[in-house]
């Protein structure tokens, strides 16, 4: 992995992360001190969810005539455009709504940017690198949500949202400088799509139908998308003071244990990428029961220090499904189809996630909060047979 490119990949995609976790904490603190309104602050990650939706919809229609370099640079710099309009009227103290509005835009454009970078992986290593590229990619991408929340609190803390907004403009700009010298060895060729745009948008979502490889692979995904509802900060949050009895710092603690098991499970992968290469089948379907069994276990457990262990073990077993799955499609996929099927991935994951939230934060307030977990493990186990049934079309990978 000595290539030029994928460092300045890997490097300006940590620092996007970055900049988005930090707009996220820094924007919350300003709306909070506004409004002081739970329902205007629960808005955020839903337009977020629903602009992503939107732009893995439409991406197709820029897949096929762009290069994913070009789009990349593109996003980027209409995000930091966005952001640094939102930095003003954040400080001219415009209104909400249209605060709103930019979040929605910035997601809208961060939608298209996700697929296309997770395209990119493949050209810019050699096939037999694959495993630890992506291993890599995650160990990156958990460091960032690891330490970014926390850093963008302490940033709040010391500097106050207004101006952790203007710093992640700065950050932006460095993200897109680092983009604009990556150079992508694959020669692009504009389609000229001979079929109707309509059929056009739905081109990601036929491979996955059609393709046995994909089409299992995305069932376990849609499932997944649902059940991982659970994890999301409202929830988690209800179970701590509920369930576990502790205070709020357990919900930092848990959720910084899912951070590390990623983390973990990341590291495990690049230190042995030779070995789980050739056990790439094996590690997918013991790692999708494994989620499933700790997700059902952690909804009985009463006890703090055991719940931490199996939010940890999540982690491991989420992050080695991740880059297990990440590798079996950059693999079987062509150039051009890769980016319109992880287009088509981003908006299922984003829809149902979104229904999800919506669906299990009204069983958690209406019934015991220990149901939606009950019920998350059932969803995931109903995943893993599917997949386990449907093991003849995940190939060995040399």
């Amino acid at each position: 992995m000595n290539s030029q490119s994928f460092r300045l990949l890997w490097m300006s995609q940590a620092l996007a992360n970055s900049g988005d976790i930090i707009y996220i904490v820094g924007l919350i603190t300003v709306l909070y001190r506004i409004t002081e309104s739970p329902f205007i602050l629960a808005l955020v990650p839903f337009l977020t969810m629903i602009g992503r939706f939107i732009s893995g919809l439409l991406s197709p229609l820029l897949l096929n005539r762009y290069p994913l370099k070009q789009l990349l640079v593109y996003s980027q710099v209409f995000k930091t455009i966005a952001l640094g309009i939102l930095v003003v009227l954040v400080f001219q103290s415009f209104s909400v709504l249209s605060i709103l509005v930019f979040v929605f835009v910035i997601a809208f454009l961060d939608g298209w940017a996700a697929p296309a970078s997770q395209a990119m992986v493949p050209r810019l290593v050699t096939p037999h690198e694959l495993v630890k590229a992506n291993s890599f990619f995650s160990i990156v991408y958990e460091t960032v949500n690891l330490g970014g929340w926390a850093l963008g609190g302490l940033f709040v803390a010391f500097a106050g949202g207004h101006f952790v907004l203007l710093w992640t403009v700065a950050i932006y700009i460095i993200a897109t400088a680092l983009l604009m010298k990556l150079v992508d060895p694959t020669v692009f060729t504009k389609q000229t799509p001979s079929i109707r745009r309509r059929n056009e948008l739905v081109e990601g979502w036929m491979l996955i139908v059609k393709r046995p490889l994909f089409r299992s692979l995305h069932v376990t995904i849609a499932f997944e998308a649902v059940a991982s509802v659970v994890w999301i900060a409202s929830i988690l949050y209800v179970f701590v003071t509920e369930i576990l009895g502790e205070t709020e710092a357990w919900w930092g603690y848990l959720n910084t244990a899912f951070f590390v098991g990623m983390l973990v499970g990341g590291i495990f992968f690049s230190r042995f990428a030779s070995a789980t290469k050739k056990l790439l089948k094996r590690i997918l379907l013991i790692s999708s029961f494994g989620i499933c069994g700790v997700t059902i276990l952690f909804g009985f457990t009463q006890i703090g220090l055991v719940a931490l262990v199996l939010v940890g073990l999540s982690g491991v077993f989420q992050q080695l499904k991740g880059i297990a799955t990440d590798t079996y499609l950059q693999q079987h996929a062509t150039a051009d189809e890769l980016p319109k099927v992880y287009a088509a991935q981003s908006s299922l994951v984003s829809l149902l996630f979104a229904i999800g939230s919506v669906g299990f934060g009204l069983l958690a307030e209406l019934w015991d909060v220990r149901i939606t977990y009950l019920l998350s493990g059932a969803l995931l186990f109903l995943a893993s047979v599917l997949l386990y049934k449907q093991r003849r079309h995940l190939p060995s990978i040399k």
